[in-house]
């Protein structure tokens, strides 16, 4: 990795980037600083102006700030949380290049984001950086040397932090690949650095192979109306877009704060598609909730929620063994080889094959 300058494109110079700067913005208290610092020295902080706009410093505890702003309850690292909690490097055979399925990878060309999510489950692997143009090279060449890949998923950091220029090299690049029928980009930044989404960007990305953008929200609070402008200019455009979210504690775990959120999401014109487990990453525990209670939130939304707004429940298994769906199963068999259905209701039934 090299450092992020001029590929990476600075739009925020009001950012707030320190604990110092979080305490003169009236976001944490003096007594915080300590425990903020300590947090900060593994997970870096940065907080855009427009997202600290959606802050009120009277709501230390509201959706958006506990995302965003450091706690020193990070500083509290449990039994059988990992640094690599999703295994992804087992899983990388170069720079740059995740490959865990067989028909895609993840391409990280950046290590960068906007913002940086307490939750974040490469909290020891984010910060400032982008691949080197030889480790770049290296990684799209894999690409292009293993035709069984169908999909690159552009990860990191956050890839639509980089330049157009940057990001017009690299899609170009994965456009000529004639094995590549899908690009997917995931990203958090339409609904945290909005003004970023502009003509040049939506240039850069426009391409023959159909680029899908992935947007990473938790809480309808995040789609405010520039946030929403910026997505309608990417569906305008023709980008599909899809959602994916984590299920964390005291931000989003409840039945009818989820409900908002899919139903905002899908008003739009984004299909939520995964709703993510916290994964086991080091001083994020009080993120996470049981799989229990994520089950029974998202078992509430089946029935009373449009099939538009159902997001999968997806666990990672940690130790990189991949994501299995884990909301709550509605058929089992039976001994005479029928089957037990569970309605959204609660209500059981028999099916006969």
């Amino acid at each position: 990795m090299k450092p992020a300058r001029n590929l990476v494109q600075s739009l925020q110079p009001q950012a707030i980037t320190s604990p110092e700067s979080l305490l003169n913005a009236g976001l944490i208290p003096p007594d915080h600083l300590a425990a903020v610092s300590e947090a900060s020295a593994t997970l870096p902080i940065s907080i855009t102006s427009h997202i600290a706009g959606l802050i009120d410093p009277a709501l230390p505890d509201s959706p958006i700030a506990k995302q965003f702003v450091p706690a020193g309850l990070e500083n509290n690292k449990q039994d059988g949380e990992l640094a690599d909690p999703i295994g992804d490097i087992p899983h990388s055979p170069i720079a740059g290049i995740v490959h865990r399925y067989p028909d895609r990878v993840l391409l990280t060309p950046v290590l960068t984001c906007p913002v940086y999510c307490r939750f974040c489950f490469r909290r020891e692997a984010v910060g400032d950086g982008l691949l080197t143009g030889t480790d770049l090279d290296a990684a799209l060449d894999y690409i292009r040397n293993h035709a069984e890949i169908w999909e690159v998923i552009l990860s990191g950091g956050d890839p639509l932090i980089m330049s157009p220029r940057r990001l017009t090299q690299i899609i170009d690049a994965l456009d000529k690949i004639d094995h590549v029928a899908v690009i997917r980009i995931h990203t958090r930044v339409p609904v945290v650095d909005p003004i970023r989404i502009t003509g040049s960007l939506v240039t850069a990305l426009k391409r023959k192979t159909p680029v899908y953008i992935v947007l990473h929200c938790n809480h309808a609070d995040e789609l405010v109306l520039e946030a929403e402008q910026a997505i309608a200019t990417l569906v305008d455009h023709g980008f599909p877009m899809l959602s994916q979210s984590v299920l964390l504690k005291g931000i989003n775990d409840d039945p009818e704060v989820m409900a908002a959120l899919m139903k905002k999401l899908v008003s739009s014109r984004v299909k939520p598609y995964y709703l993510h487990h916290g994964d086991k990453a080091q001083g994020t525990s009080h993120f996470r909730t049981t799989l229990a209670a994520g089950r029974a939130i998202v078992a509430k939304l089946r029935g009373r929620l449009s099939g538009l707004c159902q997001p999968t429940y997806m666990l990672d298994i940690p130790g990189g063994h991949g994501k299995v769906p884990a909301a709550e199963d509605y058929l089992q068999a039976t001994d005479d080889d029928d089957w037990v259905v569970n309605d959204w209701q609660g209500n059981t039934h028999i099916y006969h094959d």
